[in-house]
């Protein structure tokens, strides 16, 4: 019987190495998977490598793990979102590394990743300083710019529902990376706020199959009253 659920934190951060390169969902606080970054907290993996769409706010959740001094790397859209005072103290003093990445262009990287692409071509960034070191080519008299697949060793997936299987359905914008990030990591990991019985999530309202997940955690929070 296919059961990829867990019952504890421990048990879904179980093997999490140090040096792992983590994809953390979530766009902002929408659809991040705070639980889940606590429990990454509590694991004690170092050196990391994190992809997310910002570098943190305040001193909690991401902010708070490169606070510790776990993060080697951040892989981001917005390191200067509201509040990065941890980030930006880190970086001033050279502690940790940044690799900016535009929005559309780190999904992609996922997306490939997940897709077995390793290499595609995209306009975004074309001469700019995102392009410095990138190979281009012209194709149609326009200038695209090479970016590699990004994948994970690890990803961090905040669901709105889930089974035991790992179908999961994202709410809202809620749905924003974690479906790509779900397919671009070895070892996804979600934490869900509805666990429901196997065939009760409409196969139509299924957004990131279960093959592509590994562990499944009830993480109930918010508003219960479903769609």
């Amino acid at each position: 019987m296919i059961d990829k659920t867990v019952r504890t934190m421990a048990e879904a951060m179980a093997g999490i190495q140090d040096g792992a390169t983590v994809l953390v969902g979530g766009f902002g606080a929408v659809g991040q998977p705070n639980a889940l970054i606590d429990g990454l907290i509590e694991q004690g993996a170092k050196d990391l490598v994190i992809a997310a769409n910002n570098a943190g706010v305040g001193h909690t959740g991401l902010a708070r793990l490169m606070e510790l001094g776990r993060v080697r790397k951040i892989i981001c859209s917005f390191p200067r979102s509201s509040d990065p005072v941890v980030f930006e103290t880190l970086y001033r003093a050279g502690r940790i590394e940044l690799e900016i990445v535009p929005q559309g262009t780190l999904a992609e990287r996922m997306h490939a990743a997940g897709a077995g692409i390793p290499l595609f071509f995209t306009a975004t960034g074309a001469g700019t300083k995102m392009a410095v070191g990138k190979e281009t080519r012209e194709i149609d008299g326009r200038t695209y710019v090479a970016e590699t697949s990004l994948p994970g060793d690890v990803a961090l997936i905040e669901a709105w529902e889930g089974d035991r299987w790992g179908n999961l359905t994202f709410r809202k914008s809620g749905r924003n990376f974690n479906p790509v990030m779900a397919m671009a990591a070895k070892l996804t990991i979600v934490q869900t706020q509805h666990l429901r019985a196997l065939g009760e999530i409409d196969p139509d309202h299924v957004h990131t199959p279960g093959i592509f997940v590994d562990r499944v955690l009830h993480v109930p929070y918010g508003d219960p009253s479903g769609f």
